[in-house]
């Protein structure tokens, strides 16, 4: 009789066992997509569990509380990251996922930035980073330093690309990562095409920068380019107005005029002989590479064309250069841009 009731009780753990481990093993979740859990310092296990039941429409909610203390889950301490649910990942392998801190990657991009606030907060927005903490350090003077940068040069050391990092990666190991970005980017190729202009890297992403914001024709670059730096070598002043825009702090101007010429900016290039102390933007890679790969001409003057084509006429003597840009203010007082 005691062996009968032990062979059918034995019978009904096996049973029990059997179904409780085919739940395990079976699609926890009901969407037919990833889904993104991201878990910051601020999660709790009742919003951790609530985001399952929202975002990933988690079968049976008590069975994974249960299974999650079974597999010694500590959700006390939810670590923090951005992961992925599939739909045909199990309850076993979702808690696994949650409890070891198996984070997926976020694929996090930047460009056409101006300045330290715009990139803060567009980097804030990808990664788990604090933006204003993140401002405050690309003005630390000792952050700056530990990259080989100051606070006016700093943007240089991002370089516009696509990059896969840990969504809870920290501000130290962020910088750390755009340094090596930053060396990778400036192999012995670029460094000797630098070299022979001669400028620094830093110095050729201040001209780009100054090049990218003079147009938004790529082709037309490297002659813009080649035109500053037969500036640089004459010694005459850049007299960019995309530098005295940056001083006014004004980036919408239609047009340059006599008082935005008297500002006591570094960055007035009409005052100051040389490049800035800093970009005004962070560079594309396309207006660094044009920069390094520079047409080679003859041209000291430019402006816009008078058909608001957004190209750019180029002149070597001041006569001609002149003639272009008195017709390119006519065409400014018919539109009535002041």
């Amino acid at each position: 009789m005691i062996t009968l009731t032990l062979v059918v009780l034995l019978f009904a753990l096996a049973v029990t066992a059997g179904i409780v481990y085919h739940s395990a093993n079976s699609p926890a979740f009901g969407t037919d997509r990833d889904i993104d859990i991201f878990i910051d310092e601020n999660t709790t296990f009742g919003s951790f569990i609530e985001k399952l039941e929202t975002d990933a429409r988690i079968k049976n909610v008590n069975f994974f509380r249960k299974l999650s203390t079974v597999m010694k889950f500590d959700t006390t301490k939810m670590k923090t990251g951005r992961y992925v649910v599939s739909p045909s990942m199990s309850y076993v392998s979702a808690i696994r996922v949650f409890r070891n801190g198996y984070q997926t990657p976020v694929r996090i991009t930047f460009n056409n930035i101006r300045l330290k606030e715009d990139f803060a907060q567009r980097i804030g927005e990808q990664l788990m980073l604090n933006p204003k903490s993140l401002l405050k350090n690309l003005s630390n003077v000792r952050t700056c330093e530990q990259v080989g940068l100051d606070t006016a040069t700093i943007l240089t050391l991002f370089i516009p690309d696509t990059y896969e990092l840990y969504w809870n990666v920290s501000e130290d190991k962020f910088f750390e990562r755009m340094l090596r970005e930053y060396k990778r980017f400036w192999n012995k190729e670029r460094l000797e095409k630098a070299k022979n202009i001669p400028l620094s890297p830093v110095e050729v992403s201040i001209l780009a920068s100054i090049v990218e914001e003079e147009t938004a024709i790529v082709t037309d670059y490297p002659l813009i380019a080649g035109l500053y730096i037969n500036r640089l070598k004459l010694n005459m002043p850049l007299q960019a107005d995309p530098t005295v825009k940056f001083a006014a702090g004004d980036f919408s101007l239609k047009r340059i005029l006599f008082s935005h010429l008297e500002s006591d900016s570094p960055y007035n290039t009409y005052k100051n002989k040389g490049l800035p102390p800093g970009p005004i933007r962070i560079p594309s890679v396309a207006a660094i590479e044009a920069v390094l790969d520079y047409t080679r001409h003859d041209y000291i003057y430019m402006v816009a064309k008078d058909d608001f084509s957004g190209s750019t006429s180029f002149s070597e003597s001041l006569n001609e250069h002149n003639r272009k840009a008195n017709k390119y203010r006519e065409a400014l007082n018919r539109r009535g841009i002041r």
